[in-house]
């Protein structure tokens, strides 16, 4: 077996980092684009497929000219995949931030990470805490970068709701889009958490978002189409599609409890992976 480097891996960190966060917010997944492709032709609202229009132009151009989708660019969310064979050190959390450091000077990125009572920003997207990173062991050593907008992020909901509640899952979905109207920049994916603990819920809520949207299970397309019957449509300006997937990861919970967390993507559902060449 080779001896891990820790300077190498540290150094392949670094830049598959810097890559994927490159990736994630000038290009679409391939699922994600072909869902928006979908719904956009099936639109019979005329101001929504307009639009749709727009959204289609938008990523056509971004790709075009490599450019960011969205002036938001978001806060790094990063997951890591780490083999037997790599040592998991303070190093690799410190790659990661010299990644997101280098992404937003080259691609470049907005400058979003501040201190959340000082309001300070590092001018870099690091900071305390900064960014989110999320490990587990794996085959391959590879790292995702989902970054995440504040309109989509502060439209996010979570409830602590009884066991007896389990049908009132999809009215709280439906409410939380109530709530939401536009503000998400619509049509949206939902990344939907039930379980766990109060913590873990609006994790497995947001990794929902990494899930292959182009296919749902009869219980998410269920909450998808409950939600379409709100008629918010794209960008809040009415239409067929409001939702354009809903995706669910469960864990187990406490008898007495229920977990609910709702994570709000907008149209532009962004992440890419890398694998790390060390």
């Amino acid at each position: 077996m080779q001896t891990p480097d820790p300077a190498r891996i540290n150094s392949a960190l670094a830049d598959a980092t810097f890559q994927a966060y490159r990736d994630a917010v000038i290009g679409l997944p391939p699922d994600v684009l072909r869902v928006i492709e979908k719904a956009a032709a099936a639109e019979t609202n005329p101001v929504a497929r307009g639009e749709f229009a727009n959204i289609l132009k938008n990523i056509e151009v971004a790709e075009r000219l490599g450019v960011p989708l969205c002036q938001d660019t978001g806060v790094p969310v990063v997951y890591l995949t780490i083999p037997p064979e790599v040592p998991l050190t303070q190093g690799l959390y410190d790659a990661v931030a010299e990644g997101v450091r280098r992404a937003t000077r080259d691609v470049p990125l907005r400058p979003n990470v501040v201190d959340p009572l000082t309001r300070h920003n590092t001018g870099d997207n690091t900071g305390a805490g900064m960014p989110a990173i999320h490990v587990r062991p794996g085959v391959r050593f590879t790292v995702t970068v989902l970054p995440k907008g504040a309109g989509a992020e502060n439209s996010s909901r979570i409830a602590m709701l009884l066991p007896s509640h389990v049908y009132g899952i999809e009215g709280f979905v439906v409410e939380t889009m109530l709530y939401a109207e536009g503000k998400p920049c619509p049509p949206v994916f939902l990344g939907i958490g039930i379980g766990g603990t109060f913590d873990l819920a609006a994790s497995l809520a947001k990794e929902a978002l990494l899930l292959p949207v182009d296919t749902m299970t009869g219980f998410e397309q269920q909450i998808c189409d409950s939600v379409n019957k709100l008629g918010i449509g794209p960008m809040g300006q009415g239409g067929d599609t409001t939702a354009l997937a809903v995706k669910v990861k469960t864990a187990g919970c406490h008898t007495a409890s229920l977990p609910v967390a709702v994570n709000v993507q907008c149209w532009a559902n962004r992440h890419a992976t890398r694998e790390v060449q060390w």
